[in-house]
């Protein structure tokens, strides 16, 4: 049976948070509410949690789970061959709606899907996501839907596509936007744009001026 916390308040938060990061501890699924859409996520480093996650989503390896960081001093253990543009765009739109793609050390010990050695990473601006990021260290996070429904703004439709495969809920109330986030690969000489979304290019650009649009 899943459990449902109210973040709103502090008392039902403290509670939720707990609960959820135990959850996470134990190889569970949690759904969470971030700065673009609610998502689901998982121990980063338990093979067996990101596999459920997949699955709860109806997603196949071929589509990899994103991770979410508390906090740009996790990058390093993370990826390897971190360019001055890529730390740029981390200085300047972190926490927020940028997920960048990085190649990760090889002997990093998790299995996020065919990944072909690369990472998304993202930092994300909302205060229940850090908090909970802060008690369990980076989080395989995706969209809180089923594959091919709309992403959800709010926990009632991420817990009507997802149900009880996800042992804790927590309701942050609606997100303030249903963009998702940008994401840029860095893994080159130059940043490519791979998806607009709640940065525009131009805004990228202001950054890095010499990124390169995928499209």
């Amino acid at each position: 049976m899943s459990r449902r916390y109210d973040c709103s308040g502090t008392s039902d938060r403290a509670t939720g948070l707990r609960e959820a990061a135990s959850a996470v501890r134990c190889g569970e699924l949690v759904v969470l509410p971030t700065d673009t859409v609610y998502g689901i996520g998982a121990d980063a480093f338990n093979r067996k949690a990101v596999g459920d996650l997949l699955r709860a989503k109806g997603r196949g390896r071929h589509m990899p789970s994103p991770v979410l960081v508390g906090s740009p001093d996790a990058l390093p253990d993370l990826v390897t061959a971190f360019s001055d543009q890529a730390w740029q765009l981390v200085r300047a739109f972190w926490p927020g709606g940028l997920t960048l793609v990085a190649r990760h050390p090889p002997s990093l010990q998790w299995d996020l899907g065919d990944t072909h050695g690369t990472v998304a990473v993202r930092m994300p601006a909302h205060p229940v996501a850090l908090d909970l990021l802060t008690e369990t260290g980076p989080m395989a996070v995706s969209s809180a839907n089923l594959t091919g429904q709309p992403s959800p703004q709010d926990c009632d439709a991420a817990q009507n596509m997802l149900g009880d495969s996800v042992s804790v809920y927590l309701d942050g109330g609606p997100t303030s936007a249903a963009v998702p986030s940008s994401i840029v690969d860095v893994t080159g000489k130059a940043p490519v744009l791979l998806r607009a979304g709640a940065l525009s290019t131009e805004q990228l650009r202001e950054v890095v001026p010499e990124l390169q649009d995928s499209h």
